[in-house]
């Protein structure tokens, strides 16, 4: 049985030659965020469409950038690591520093993430036992 396709937020995604720019209807359609989502992170400085006007117009760079975002936050990196991320993109070392540090990065949230699974599955083992000592108990005071 195969699994439902991935929302464009959470795949990678697909290279868009069909399109020179896109509108912020399409980016939030594409991936489920809102114009306000959208808006925020210009204001962050993290994508920067071009203004027509009233109208912002984002182009690939943005698009691919906004999937990052989405899969940083996602992954919980804060926007401040993500932008630390993306701002790697433009050293022209062939994204090598990039691609260095959010592996990098990928590694510690990973060792993080064990920690907190480490954790959870602790608390649940303990809760378990608790149950077992306070549920016979309450059987006893049944009778």
């Amino acid at each position: 049985m195969s699994s439902p396709p991935l929302p464009a937020a959470y795949a990678p995604i697909d290279p868009r030659p069909d399109r020179e720019n896109f509108g912020i209807a399409d980016l939030c359609d594409e991936f489920g965020v809102t114009a306000r989502a959208l808006r925020f992170y210009e204001d962050e400085g993290l994508i920067a469409p071009e203004r027509r006007g009233t109208a912002r117009v984002y182009s690939h760079r943005d698009r691919a950038r906004l999937a990052w975002i989405l899969r940083g936050k996602r992954v919980g990196f804060s926007l401040s690591e993500i932008r630390e991320l993306l701002d790697l993109y433009d050293l022209g070392d062939g994204r090598r520093s990039q691609r260095s540090a959010t592996i990098a990065r990928c590694r510690e949230r990973i060792a993080l993430l064990e920690a907190q699974k480490h954790d959870i599955d602790a608390a649940i083992a303990e809760l378990i036992q608790f149950i077992s000592l306070v549920e016979p108990t309450i059987a006893d005071q049944k009778d």
